[in-house]
């Protein structure tokens, strides 16, 4: 009589009490009918059986709502159910269009793009295989009808037997993810459905097919972890259970990763998003033309970035004291074109004050995240903004930068650049007194995109430790701009950092594509050749950097994860995640002279 004793069952459920709280929770959408928000059995059971505890969201559109639901689950199931508005795809229905759920769709489809720009494992099954289809910008056939495109004759896709049965086969593409669930060519399988995925779009490909040709599962194609299948595994006991333990893996990988980030401070060394303050893009919004905001920032928990005033090397030319940009006078001179650059970033901070800060010191960005805000680090892309004037460090230090990167993509007065002719045979005299002055006035000195000549004279002239905020390994990738073993060795001996970037060029050759993958791999390197403590990331967002599986801001805990899988500790993951930067940024602003 155990089971009715409520204080005996208080006392089970404290025997196990915190242990299991460690279970991933798997937000599991509910169905709706009848004024009622109900789901079969299968799905919650399932969860619960792989390890998982369930949580259903019911049908509600109310936007708050929702994020709050996604803040608070590792995981998203979207269950099967009635077709959706064919509305949402642009489309008018088809006569054999079946009935829609209006109270789901909405819901389900902002469910499905919310979490996947949260790089939140999904798993869709029938409708929310359609479902993660239509948010993700492929589309849906709203009846397959009795003519297939394979040239194959259509089989039944909606059964009549009991749901547990499998009543045909689906054929899995070698390589995929699923394939490697099953570790199997053929998976039978039940079939409840006459709405299908018709093309799956950018973000997805086709992970299964049926005899006939029907799109019987897709997955990811940035290395998310999402997949949505045209079956129903919560119907087929351990048959199904196989994808809800590769949910349940999925959302431990992304609640550790999350918990850690609680504890973290991330900061990307180098982005140039103001190059697109002129396109009037909106920082607070999730705009589509940027890699870097507010909403991709708090998605990929990125607490703190360095934006940088940009000035190409080709386009500025001086005749005396006039500047000119390809030939044509233009109104601002360098350092006023950089003034301009930093007001805009400080006016962006003041118009989100409550979710945005600027800081100049690893102080301010702890005391930021502590209060919630994301912050904001200035530095200058290229010392022609110093106009060739020694006194202007100290006009951009009094802005609140925190580093000037010497040169770009052609020498310039201060030395020479690793794209460029080598003009001055390394550092400038006028250089030499550049670095003199930063050293004394706190700023970090970057020789990313210097020649190897100029890297190796401003080791030997600065005081302080040196930095190059987006650069690559050249032993992986044979480009200039990259990094030596031998200047990586240098950088360390003198207690500096590289921070390896997502620029593709840098990372691979063509026609090979650059990944995640590629990017691990000259991290690793990097550590390899100079120590744990002498790494970080300068991700170069919206400089044309971004690649597969770290294509923006909201992919950064990717970056995490992989590391994590790779079994670094807590203490490495904060080094590499702008701790080392931060070491010899405090360095060199406790050295000022």
């Amino acid at each position: 009589m155990d089971r009715f004793s409520i204080d005996r069952q208080e006392a089970q459920a404290y025997a196990i009490f915190p242990a299991d709280r460690r279970r991933p929770v798997i937000g599991i959408t509910a169905n709706y009918g009848d004024q009622t928000a109900k789901l079969a059995e299968g799905y919650y059971k399932q969860v619960a059986d792989a390890g998982g505890t369930p949580l259903i969201i019911p049908p509600m559109a109310d936007k708050a709502t929702l994020l709050d639901a996604l803040d608070r689950i590792d995981g998203l199931l979207l269950s099967g159910g009635a077709d959706v508005n064919p509305l949402f795809a642009g489309e008018q229905p088809v006569p054999q269009l079946g009935g829609i759920n209006d109270e789901r769709d909405l819901p389900e489809l902002l469910l499905a793009r919310l979490a996947y720009n949260r790089q939140m494992p999904i798993l869709g099954i029938c409708r929310g295989i359609q479902t993660i289809a239509m948010a993700l910008g492929g589309t849906v056939t709203q009846h397959i009808g009795a003519t297939t495109t394979s040239g194959c004759p259509a089989i039944k896709h909606s059964q009549e037997a009991a749901r547990h049965v499998a009543t045909h086969t689906v054929e899995l593409t070698a390589g995929s993810t699923l394939f490697d669930i099953y570790n199997e060519k053929v998976l039978p399988v039940n079939s409840f459905h006459h709405q299908a995925v018709n093309e799956p779009g950018p973000h997805l490909r086709v992970a299964a097919t049926s005899p006939d040709g029907i799109v019987e599962a897709v997955e990811s194609t940035e290395m998310k972890p999402l997949i949505g299948v045209q079956w129903h595994p919560e119907c087929m006991g351990e048959e199904g259970r196989p994808l809800y333990c590769w949910l349940l893996n999925e959302a431990r990988a992304y609640r550790e990763t999350q918990r850690l980030h609680d504890r973290l401070l991330t900061l990307d060394t180098h982005c140039d998003t103001p190059m697109f303050f002129a396109q009037g893009i909106d920082f607070g919004s999730r705009d589509s033309r940027i890699l870097v905001d507010l909403p991709k920032m708090h998605e990929g928990r990125l607490d703190a970035t360095i934006m940088v005033a940009y000035l190409p090397q080709d386009g500025w030319s001086r005749n005396g004291s006039e500047w000119r940009v390809e030939g044509k006078h233009l109104a601002p001179t360098p350092l006023q074109y950089a003034d301009g650059v930093f007001c805009q970033i400080k006016n962006i901070v003041a118009s989100h004050r409550d979710h945005l800060a600027l800081a100049r010191t690893p102080a301010d960005l702890w005391r930021n995240k502590r209060e919630g805000k994301k912050s904001i680090m200035m530095g200058i892309e290229n010392g022609l903004a110093l106009e060739g004037k020694v006194e202007n460090v100290a006009h951009f230090a009094r802005q609140g930068i925190v580093y000037i990167t010497l040169c770009h993509n052609g020498d310039n007065d201060i030395c020479d650049s690793a794209r460029g002719t080598q003009t001055h045979g390394g550092v400038s005299p006028l250089g030499e007194q550049v670095i003199g002055e930063m050293n004394r006035l706190g700023l970090m000195v970057d020789l990313s995109h210097a020649h190897e000549k100029s890297f190796y004279d401003a080791l030997d002239i600065s005081r302080t430790p040196i930095v190059c905020s987006h650069s690559s390994a050249r032993a992986l990738c044979d480009h200039p701009r990259n990094l030596t073993d031998e200047q990586m060795k240098a950088l360390a001996r003198k207690g500096g950092v590289c921070q390896i970037t997502l620029y593709h060029g840098f990372l691979a050759k063509e026609p090979k594509e650059a990944t995640i993958a590629d990017a691990m791999a000259h991290l690793e390197h990097a550590i390899r050749v100079m120590g744990i403590d002498h790494v970080g990331l300068g991700t170069d967002f919206d400089g044309d950097g971004g690649i597969r599986g770290l294509a923006s801001a909201a992919e950064l805990t990717n970056f995490t994860k992989q590391l994590l899988r790779r079994r670094y500790s807590e203490e490495d993951i904060q080094k590499i995640w702008g701790g080392n930067f931060l070491r010899v940024m405090e360095a060199v602003q406790t050295q000022m002279a």
